[in-house]
């Protein structure tokens, strides 16, 4: 071969490679905005079955357990639910590829059959820093969601020699299901950046540290996301503004989310008047506005105050926790502080259902088929 037929090739493989690596850009304001005018208001819950306590328990053969998830996401449709959101991990992609793809459809297949699309999460910064594959340990007594687990964990975060992998995860399971109309949206990244050393000191990054690292990983894993051609929207929820007045004093993570979702994403555990506030500000980026996460009763977020203005902005709601199991987040979040050993707390703080399916509290499933429609 001569140069110059040598130098033909290289530029072909490099177009050719470019070609493979070309992003989908993001959505315009016009294309998000109609993609949400194609759907039903939704409502909905962030869903883990009662018998895991976080989402390896969930997800790994020997935990998975279908018959639980058709019974409890049964329960969802008799609410009007047409929505849940749910949490993956990395380390499952890296245990089982092809195993983990065929329980992920095999749920997807549950949802739908109860008229159910699913908003999947892929990373999470929240909780216990050191994931493990294998049976997890049982839930600590008195004490809310104490075996959820980060992804990627505090070591993988700290590794960028672990990037190629979290970034394999990220595209296999996104391929596998990139034109699937059962899975609503993709949630890269759920509160990247919280940092919980209050919980885990030991295990835990330091706070500077871990921020760093996830600032500069999320617009990659974005860009991983756009990679794929996905027919869904991309989304990363916007966290810890919930007084904000008008959303002006973002920080850097925050405002990284906002510039690269396709729809936006919001997180609001506040007062009504609060959650009114924050929909009034993100609406001003002239794109679709979407709560995945929101009740938790003595905070002042309620079923009662919040749901009917997220209805009449049209604002989908997805609340955290749906049945009362192995996370324990109908015991509140000062429960680390205070674990509930004797006496359980006067209210719930998350969660709609008891184990049996019955409502912790009547009036709120009542409110929720009147809004959802549902008879």
């Amino acid at each position: 071969m001569n140069f110059e037929n040598f130098l033909t090739a290289v530029l072909l493989s490099f177009l050719l490679a470019s070609t493979g690596r070309a992003q989908t850009p993001r959505w315009t304001e016009a294309k998000a905005q109609a993609w949400y005018a194609q759907q039903p208001w939704m409502v909905g819950s962030n869903y883990i079955p009662q018998s895991a306590i976080n989402e390896l328990e969930m997800w790994q053969e020997a935990t998975f357990d279908p018959a639980e998830i058709d019974r409890e996401l049964g329960w969802a449709e008799g609410l009007g639910m047409n929505v849940m959101r749910v949490f993956l991990h990395d380390l499952l992609w890296q245990q089982d590829a092809a195993g983990f793809q065929r329980r992920m459809n095999e749920f997807l297949t549950i949802a739908s059959k109860h008229h159910i699309r699913t908003l999947v999460v892929l990373f999470d910064s929240c909780w216990d820093p050191s994931p493990h594959l294998g049976p997890q340990h049982p839930p600590i007594p008195g004490i809310h969601n104490s075996g959820w687990v980060q992804s990627p964990g505090a070591k993988a975060l700290a590794d960028s020699g672990e990037y190629p992998r979290l970034k394999e995860y990220v595209q296999g399971v996104m391929k596998a299901f990139a034109n699937d109309d059962r899975v609503l949206a993709w949630d890269v990244w759920n509160e990247p950046g919280e940092v919980s050393s209050g919980n885990y000191p030991r295990e835990e990054l330091k706070e500077n540290d871990k921020i760093a690292r996830v600032t500069a990983l999320l617009p990659q894993v974005f860009e991983w996301a756009r990679e794929v051609h996905a027919t869904q929207p991309l989304t990363s929820p916007v966290w810890a503004v919930d007084r904000s007045p008008d959303g002006s004093n973002l920080g850097e993570l925050q405002q990284i989310q906002l510039r690269e979702s396709d729809v936006i994403t919001f997180h609001n555990y506040s007062w009504p008047e609060y959650f009114k506030r924050e929909v009034t500000w993100l609406k001003k980026y002239n794109r679709p506005v979407i709560c995945t996460e929101y009740m938790a009763r003595s905070a002042g977020s309620t079923f009662d105050t919040v749901l009917p203005i997220a209805k009449q902005e049209r604002v989908a709601a997805i609340n955290w926790g749906f049945v009362a199991g192995k996370t324990q987040t109908y015991l509140p979040w000062e429960s680390w502080d205070h674990p509930y050993i004797r006496n359980q707390p006067s209210v719930w703080f998350h969660e709609v259902l008891h184990p049996d399916g019955t409502p912790y509290r009547q009036a709120e499933v009542d409110l929720i088929r009147q809004l959802t429609g549902k008879k």
